[in-house]
């Protein structure tokens, strides 16, 4: 994983058990007019990157063709047993080329393996289906839990 200065043992979780949770990331982009545009995804988190699909429908697809700085939020809100925690991501994301290995893994994870339970839309990809591939430069973890004191 690619981090600023802290090493992966001095974080308050382990981020990599943490993004592998089918959580959604709201990721960040820059519009046209120069202002940040928020969309929730899936994702999957492989070789140091998060990973979505996308294709020529996205707005953020063309987002990212004009200008790759991206920011990403992973985080959680657990308000029983009050466990907050957050994984800040910058960096850059580029289009990769389409590997439906790597999509079926992302969609298992929020789907279930059993693709045939999929509904219809999940089970084939479009022809102009890509990848985006996220890259932090920087990440920032934070623990805000509540512990009983």
């Amino acid at each position: 994983m690619s981090t600023s200065s802290e090493s992966q043992s001095s974080r308050p979780f382990d981020v990599d058990a943490f993004l592998e949770q089918p959580l959604v990331a709201r990721v960040a982009t820059v519009d046209s007019a120069g202002a940040p545009t928020v969309r929730p995804v899936w994702f999957l988190w492989e070789q140091g990157s998060l990973w979505w699909i996308t294709g020529a429908y996205s707005v953020m697809e063309r987002h990212l063709e004009r200008d790759p700085r991206t920011c990403a939020v992973v985080d959680t809100c657990d308000l029983e047993r009050m466990v907050f925690l957050q994984v800040i991501m910058y960096g850059t994301a580029r289009s990769a080329p389409f590997e439906p290995a790597l999509a079926r893994r992302k969609l298992r994870r929020y789907l279930g393996e059993d693709e045939e339970a999929w509904h219809p839309d999940f089970r084939s990809f479009a022809d102009d289906a890509r990848l985006v591939r996220f890259t932090p430069d920087r990440t920032v973890v934070k623990d805000l839990s509540k512990t009983a004191g």
